[in-house]
């Protein structure tokens, strides 16, 4: 019993060294604002060629899409795709009024407002949330997480 008990915890610290030995060998991708701040020119331009299939391409296949203009989570490629076919009739062009960006190994968040224009002469102001991660295997960067809403209409405070 006692040599079975060794034996187990001398497993247990083999494969508690291998998780950190494993952990320590992340390589991190370098990134700067200006590139992160790209990856949203990347998916504005994908915006502007009406094709929704190109817009989802750059979401990871683990992530989610809470949009502005839907109450519905978008976890699959199906469901993102369905969400753009619908906005990209609407001809959407985005730009960003203001932004603050942090970078972590392999990760990055582009968080503030963005306005987007339409072609029937709309616009919405939203506050929007991007988290990338760097996929090597596929030698990009991939939307994790991207969450859009509106921004609420200001009431008076009335004294």
């Amino acid at each position: 019993m006692k040599y079975s008990l060794a034996l187990l915890l001398a497993g247990a610290s083999t494969v508690s060294f291998s998780l950190h030995a494993a952990e320590g060998t992340e390589q991190c991708r370098a990134v700067d604002e200006a590139q992160v701040s790209a990856l949203f020119q990347r998916w504005n331009e994908d915006l502007a060629s009406g094709d929704p299939k190109q817009v989802v391409e750059n979401y990871a296949k683990e992530s989610i899409l809470l949009p502005t203009l839907s109450n519905l989570p978008r976890r699959t490629a199906e469901e993102k795709q369905d969400y753009f076919v619908h906005f990209l009739e609407k001809k959407p062009s985005g730009s960003v009024d203001e932004r603050m960006i942090q970078i972590d190994c392999n990760t990055a968040v582009d968080a503030g407002i963005y306005t987007f224009s339409f072609a029937d002469g709309n616009e919405v102001r939203a506050r929007y949330t991007f988290t990338y991660k760097w996929y090597p295997e596929k030698d990009q960067w991939l939307i994790t997480s991207h969450h859009s809403s509106a921004m609420p209409e200001i009431v008076p405070v009335l004294d």
